[in-house]
């Protein structure tokens, strides 16, 4: 029995290798400094926290933060919109980042109420329209196969390493024939403990 249970380790070992294959980053800080406003020399920069809670995160020093959540607080630059369900509530080319950590998951894929919606895709074109040109996307989402992925209830959106880069690039753009119309270089995606983290510029 103990044999086959590490062979059944092993295997599992394996396929996680396999089925993972970006490499792992620590400290985020890294990522933060190297494209932070200073280093891209953003001048009054702004960054939008989506799903932000009651305090808008700030990773990559932009002079203004804003966030959106299901609740409102003006004094904090707290919006209040359901994203599964209404847009932004920003203008075209209002940030130079827009940051999603632990909120993608959230996003239904697919909804009727009643007629046919895709809120995911609807959201990352949002994303897309509020991002300055060559504005910068850090998302922070578990990632498929680990278990956080599926333990919380709330969680219906699944993601793996190869999502952003099949549908949502500026080379496949698989998600148009869903409706998504617009276009995002991959930067750089890394795995985080048992998070997806994926940076997108906006093309």
């Amino acid at each position: 029995m103990s044999t086959y249970l590490e062979l059944k380790r092993k295997i599992a070992k394996h396929l996680m290798r396999s089925s993972i294959g970006l490499p792992k980053i620590k400290d985020l800080n890294m990522v933060y400094r190297k494209y932070d406003a200073k280093t891209l020399t953003a001048e009054a920069s702004s960054t939008l926290d989506i799903g932000c809670g009651s305090e808008p995160r700030n990773p990559f020093g932009a002079a203004e933060r804003f966030g959106i959540d299901i609740f409102e607080n003006p004094e904090k630059g707290i919006r209040k919109a359901d994203l599964a369900l209404e847009p932004i509530p920003f203008g075209n080319a209002t940030f130079d980042f827009v940051t999603a950590y632990d909120f993608l998951e959230h996003v239904p894929r697919l909804v009727y109420l009643p007629e046919r919606r895709l809120p995911f895709i609807k959201l990352m074109n949002d994303i897309w329209r509020v991002l300055k040109q060559e504005g910068i996307f850090f998302s922070c989402t578990p990632i498929y196969p680990f278990p956080p992925v599926f333990q919380d209830p709330t969680h219906v959106n699944f993601l793996t390493e190869e999502t952003f880069p099949l549908y949502f690039d500026d080379k496949r753009r698989w998600g148009a024939m869903y409706g998504f119309t617009g276009s995002f270089r991959i930067l750089e995606q890394y795995v985080n403990g048992q998070n997806l983290i994926s940076l997108l510029q906006k093309a």
